[in-house]
């Protein structure tokens, strides 16, 4: 190696394939890489040597579950398993079994074969801008990434050829990135080459704000209870001082006691959470074991969770409780609930936190309905995907026998993917998405032209010459009027003339502004998927007819079809799933919070029962009442709802700056919300303020 830092280089690429079992055909993944990977990654192998099980061309390594489905054991070394790559099976011998990928790795497989099998095929590109595998290093322990990556500009600039190299203006740099930030890398967003399963950091932060948030609210409930209790307490206080118990000790006994729930909490915590664990986990789309929980540092992270929780908890219980005077508290002389200003300002702040968390329920409700009911541009409605056409040379035979079909209204065609690549325009360098499609393509997704003509085969030349282009195109170099311009892709020194324009459509995510895009129908874009517009009626038989055509042309590949509305709403599935939990983390917060004001309410109203029993001899209503013993608390959560209002809304905004195309925050997700919070503390209080209100004055104020 050219860079000395650099101790071993492992490539992966994946590719999607079929697996052959009997007259069974099964859709797979299949992970190319180096014979090394297994010496540089530590994944358990149950059989096969890590040196070994990739050194010859013709062996295959399999995961546990993988060796399971296919053979139905793990014993399986030596055995055969026959793939599809390119347009025939090979036979690949079974070199080793890995056990069962972590479901929180970041790299995931079910099978492997050595990357020199490609090489022996001659299906490796050894030109250096050829950006299609991922490329892990191991490095020197005294190595500083960042100049490594330095270096490696350095050798690229000396072997890049002249015909490799990027576009006038264009500049190719490398950087190395640590392994363990992939996980949490927001731009590294889909499946790629075995690298799956990352997580935008935005919801990991939210989800541990929540669980703060609710661990928040559960201390703030112990503190005002054991504080209000100490109405109760206070005559244990008083004897003990005047039996000669010292401050200190009561101190650490209300400590204790604090300490002593919080581990009975954890306890329940640890037990709940082996009930809940199966739900959590189909929410989530994550197989989680409680087993992960006793990772070294995770134990160490509850036991100062435990030592944090119990001191926040019973601290400050502990300092007011041990400083009752001996004569006040046996005279009962202390009203410390009604003045205590810090039970009231946590009451507020445990309310605000709930209120916040109900606005963005609100604003997520609304963001995911927005994703799912936008119009994309195009419609999806009835719109199969039907993939499999990679080996087929002639599709528009298929084509035809598809379009006679009865319940197919129309079939189109393109190449599968949305390329990334650039062209210039003028002296202008620009960037697009590129697609080839026939000419039904704009016609069956609905998708206008605002200016100029579609593709034609009354136009022989379009195949060569010309190119349909997007208005996020025209936006971006600066045109009102396109039809006509030249486009020079230089890396295949050839202009292209715009025949026309069509309107901008989400072929993204939503997340995603709307890029510039140009369609083609370039012969050397193999067309090898089919849209297809059904009509609404018979679509299970309409799709039966379709699957024997594609049986007929495509015999050793799997009928995989999806529908397109489908497709788009399983774009925003990590959404749906977030709305879930912050939506159940919310109404978690309200109840936790709601159990503290009962609590307290309980708490007030029985230090004011004679009070309560004198204003009912004297004549006051239940509502009267009622409404005295409930002001105080509403007025706690109405200030609690102005707090949490402009934090909510920053919060909010913060949060849509994640999608390119977002709603507007309304007032009324303010409205709903404060209806909600007073409402809801209303019946909380008001039960245990009704029922005080109601009870007999002669037992309030018989003597004690």
């Amino acid at each position: 190696m050219e860079i000395p830092e650099i101790k071993e280089a492992i490539r992966t690429q994946s590719t999607a394939t079929v697996f052959r079992k009997g007259d069974e055909l099964l859709n797979s993944q299949v992970l190319f890489a180096d014979p090394d990977f297994f010496k540089v990654f530590s994944f358990p192998l149950l059989s096969g040597d890590a040196g070994t099980v990739l050194s010859d061309i013709g062996s295959i390594v399999l995961t546990e579950d993988m060796a399971m489905s296919y053979f139905g054991s793990t014993d399986v070394v030596g055995k055969i398993i026959e793939i599809k790559l390119g347009d025939d099976f090979e036979p690949f011998t079974v070199s080793g079994v890995v056990k069962s990928i972590p479901q929180n790795s970041s790299i995931q497989f079910d099978s492997m074969i050595s990357f020199q099998f490609q090489e022996s095929k001659g299906w490796t590109d050894s030109a250096w801008m050829g950006f299609y595998m991922n490329t892990f290093i191991l490095l020197d322990p005294r190595a500083d990434y960042r100049e490594v990556g330095s270096k490696m500009d350095r050798v690229f600039a000396a072997h890049i050829k002249e015909g490799d190299s990027p576009g006038e203006g264009q500049r190719v740099g490398f950087s190395l990135q640590p392994f363990l930030d992939i996980h949490l890398d927001a731009e590294a967003a889909g499946d790629r080459n075995g690298l799956a399963r990352s997580s935008n950091p935005v919801y990991s932060y939210i989800l541990g704000a929540i669980g703060i948030f609710i661990l928040a609210i559960a201390c703030i409930n112990f503190i005002n209870l054991a504080v209000a209790r100490s109405l109760k307490r206070a005559k244990e206080v008083g004897i003990r001082k005047v039996v000669g118990g010292k401050r200190k000790q009561l101190i650490f006994q209300f400590l204790t006691e604090s300490f002593l729930l919080t581990f009975i909490a954890f306890v329940l915590a640890f037990l709940l959470l082996q009930m809940v664990l199966p739900t959590f986990s189909a929410l989530v789309n994550k197989h989680l074991a409680i087993s992960y929980l006793f990772d070294k540092g995770l134990v160490l992270l509850f036991g100062a969770l435990f030592l944090v929780t119990g001191l926040v908890a019973g601290f400050y219980p502990a300092v007011v409780l041990s400083g009752f005077s001996p004569s006040s508290s046996l005279y009962k002389r202390g009203k410390l609930l009604q003045q205590n200003y810090l039970t009231r300002g946590l009451v507020v702040f445990q309310f605000t936190l709930s209120i916040c968390l109900v606005v963005g329920t609100i604003a997520i409700f609304s963001q995911f309905n927005y994703l799912t009911t936008i119009d994309l541009g195009y419609n999806d409605e009835q719109l199969v995907k039907l993939d499999g056409f990679r080996g087929v040379k002639d599709l528009s035979i298929v084509k035809s026998e598809m379009e006679a079909l009865p319940g197919v209204a129309s079939v189109a065609a393109f190449n599968g993917n949305y390329n990334g690549t650039g062209a210039k325009v003028g002296e202008q360098a620009v960037d697009f998405g590129y697609i080839g499609v026939d000419d039904q393509f704009l016609s069956t997704l609905e998708i206008p032209l605002v200016e100029g003509r579609n593709f034609s085969s009354e136009f022989a030349t379009d195949p060569t010459e010309s190119i349909l282009v997007n208005e996020a195109f025209l936006r971006e170099v600066g045109w009102t009027e396109a039809v006509g311009q030249e486009v020079n892709f230089e890396w295949k020194n050839k202009k292209m003339t715009i025949v026309g324009v069509i309107k901008d459509y989400h072929f993204a995510s939503l997340k995603e502004k709307i890029a510039p895009l140009v369609l083609t129908q370039d012969p050397g874009y193999r067309l090898q998927t089919l849209f297809l517009k059904l009509q609404p009626d018979n679509t299970a038989e309409t799709l039966k007819s379709i699957e024997a055509v594609f049986r007929k042309h495509v015999p050793l590949m799997p009928f995989d079809y999806s529908f397109e509305e489908m497709n788009n709403l399983k774009r925003y599935e990590q959404e749906a799933r977030w709305k879930q939990m912050i939506t159940a983390g919310a109404v978690l917060s309200i109840f936790v919070s709601c159990i503290g004001l009962f609590g307290l309410a309980a708490f007030n109203t029985e230090s004011r029962i004679k009070e309560i029993g004198v204003r009912k001899v004297i004549g006051a209503s239940v509502f009267g009442i009622v409404t005295l013993l409930s002001k105080d608390f509403i007025k706690m959560v109405m200030i609690a709802i102005l707090l949490a209002f402009p934090i909510s809304y920053y919060g909010v905004q913060i949060w849509l700056k994640e999608f390119a195309y977002q709603i507007e925050i309304q007032w009324w997700f303010f409205a709903l919300t404060a209806v909600l919070g007073i409402g809801v503390a209303m019946l909380t209080v008001g039960i245990e303020a009704l029922r005080a209100a109601r009870m007999n004055p002669v037992k309030s104020l018989k003597s004690e």
